[in-house]
């Protein structure tokens, strides 16, 4: 069955104009994306097929848009779609605080580093340095480690912060290999 041949209300488009992107599911917006799906299977189905082998949706669009070319389904001009959407919601997140909004929410903070930091595949510690109202003057990725650590040197932070005029300073780094345990596995200490 085509997606066209499914009820209004539930075609992904239809959906999303009538209930918003949020209502949506991972593959219905990936769908969106794709138009059409691969032979035998709509959109939907090869968005869920996409999902099922190379997901979830983070790791699949964490991929660099050469590797995301290569996948059943997508192909360079799809690849390209998804890699300059995630672009646009980058530069989207980036223009609310150039555009002199007090960042007073820790909550956005940690978005902020979280959409910045995420596609690397090492941990990278970086600081985003405010004025006295709190408002981004820049964001610099200080340094870039391995994929479980990075070497971090305090006195460079408190050395970039007078060459922004800062009067306040977030710092924060990404966990490329998904574990926040500041302690290898093995160095846990046994439950009990």
């Amino acid at each position: 069955m085509h997606i066209r041949d499914w009820p209004r209300s539930e075609r992904p488009r239809e959906k999303l104009l009538g209930r918003g992107a949020g209502a949506l599911s991972d593959a219905e917006l990936l769908a969106i994306f794709l138009g059409s799906g691969v032979a035998g299977r709509d959109a939907v189905q090869t968005a869920r097929d996409l999902l099922t082998a190379h997901g979830p949706l983070r790791r699949l669009l964490d991929r660099p848009p050469a590797a995301l070319a290569r996948l059943p389904g997508l192909g360079p001009a799809r690849a390209c779609q998804l890699a300059a959407a995630l672009e646009l919601g980058n530069r989207l997140m980036a223009a609310a605080l150039e555009r002199g909004d007090a960042l007073t929410d820790p909550v956005a903070a940690g978005r902020y580093f979280a959409r910045r930091l995420r596609p690397y595949p090492h941990e990278v510690f970086a600081a985003l340095f405010l004025d006295t109202r709190h408002r981004a003057l820049a964001f610099e990725e200080l340094f870039a480690g391995t994929i479980d650590g990075a070497e971090v040197h305090p006195r460079e932070v408190v050395r970039r912060a007078p060459a922004h005029n800062a009067a306040a300073v977030i710092v924060g780094h990404n966990h490329p290999s998904g574990c926040a345990d500041p302690r290898p596995p093995t160095a846990r200490s046994p439950p009990g």
